[in-house]
């Protein structure tokens, strides 16, 4: 079974995410302070760790910071009250993998943390796949079938996220903090120009759409059969 570590000082939601992570068969390991959160993370081994920010003797951040410090690549969900450009980027420029904000509903980040485990263990590959596609992260070539597609640095930063994340619909917010860390500043419509090309040059003829649109949730990567309700 998957080991998580929980760092969250509020005693409401911790109990929960204890719960509902348990009953879905991980095992959980909570404490209420950055500080403990730090020892646990030097001294045992996690599949992910959920680090709320705003926590007492070392904010989620700064723990965040000094696990990567220390050579840990454990996928780290940082929980955040507050859903402002700064506290986002601060925490992936830590080191996080992603983030979620609160109020949240526990099967949307039951999905994240799904989400988070299968990117770690693909990381581990030198290909992401999707589909025909192919993505060398070594070689940074894409390739549907035999034919390779050439993509821009941008492009292929967006579709590396995507295809890490292969499932679950990205906020625009989400893709421009994780692709753009040293520009937060970049427009919604230049991501939207982005996708456009990307799905362009990957739409092949003959050949199933990979980039998708679910209405109010984001863009994700899949196979046309897993597209439904996409616009």
């Amino acid at each position: 079974m998957s080991r998580i570590l929980l760092v969250e000082d509020e005693a409401g939601l911790a109990r929960a995410l204890v719960l509902g992570l348990c009953e879905d068969g991980f095992v959980v390991d909570h404490v209420r302070d950055g500080e403990s959160g730090l020892h646990h993370a030097l001294q045992d081994e996690y599949a992910l760790m959920l680090l709320d920010i705003r926590v007492p003797r070392l904010d989620g951040v700064a723990l965040c910071r000094k696990v990567r410090e220390a050579g840990i690549a454990t996928p780290v969900l940082m929980l955040t009250a507050c859903d402002t450009t700064d506290e986002v980027v601060d925490g992936l420029d830590a080191g996080a993998d992603d983030y979620l904000t609160k109020p949240f509903e526990f099967r949307e980040l039951l999905a994240r943390v799904r989400a988070l485990l299968r990117r770690s263990t693909r990381s581990r590959e030198p290909f992401l796949t999707c589909g025909d596609l192919s993505f060398d992260l070594t070689e940074r070539r894409v390739k549907r079938g035999e034919s390779e597609i050439q993509l821009s640095r941008m492009e292929l930063a967006v579709l590396e996220h995507l295809l890490m994340h292969l499932g679950a619909p990205r906020s625009k917010d989400q893709i421009a903090a994780a692709v753009w860390k040293d520009n937060s500043d970049i427009s919604s419509n230049a991501l939207e120009v982005c996708i456009s090309s990307l799905r362009r040059k990957l739409q092949l003829p003959g050949l199933p759409a990979l980039i998708h649109t679910r209405r109010g949730e984001g863009y994700f990567a899949g196979p046309s059969s897993e597209a439904s309700g996409t616009a």
